[in-house]
């Protein structure tokens, strides 16, 4: 039995900058659709970021019509403050396709770094080579991934290998 292609939205979750990408899952092939950041102004008061963060998500779902979503979980800092308020962003990329009725799935950053790169302690840097390979029309598309937007593509690759694994074993 065939299984249609799908739409799968990634999120790297931030109150500065929230990293999207698209891609479509066709078996195991990927193609990339488009990717991007939501940056609210700094200067706004935080309830406002959030519902920038959050409209920013919702059009990017109204935009590209993805089926799933996957959201980079939250580690904890030192800072109690930060890993509050990178919560709260991380809220708005689980609630706005929640809100849309999708499915959204969770992974650890090592988790992706190790699907990706093969090794859970792996930088940006890194990331955005692995991201580029895998992808290479994103790059084409005249706007190379920033870190954000690449870490975000990452997730939803991460997705696309997990849900297939997942479905090779039911």
């Amino acid at each position: 039995m065939m299984n249609a292609p799908i739409r799968i939205l990634g999120l790297d979750p931030g109150l500065r900058r929230t990293g999207w990408g698209v891609v479509v899952a066709d078996g195991a092939r990927l193609s990339w659709v488009a990717h991007g950041v939501i940056a609210p102004s700094d200067a706004l008061p935080l309830a406002e970021r959030l519902l920038c963060l959050f409209d920013g998500i919702a059009e990017v779902i109204a935009t590209h019509g993805p089926h799933e979503a996957a959201v980079e979980e939250t580690f904890v800092t030192a800072n109690g403050q930060s890993t509050l308020k990178l919560g709260q962003a991380r809220a708005m990329c689980m609630v706005a396709p929640a809100r849309a009725g999708l499915p959204v799935a969770e992974y650890a950053a090592r988790y992706v770094k190790k699907a990706i790169v093969g090794a859970g302690a792996a930088d940006k840097t890194q990331i955005a080579f692995m991201v580029a390979r895998l992808l290479p029309t994103a790059a084409q598309s005249g706007k190379t991934p920033t870190a954000d937007a690449a870490d975000a593509l990452a997730i939803a690759i991460t997705h696309a290998h997990a849900r297939s694994a997942k479905r090779l074993v039911a």
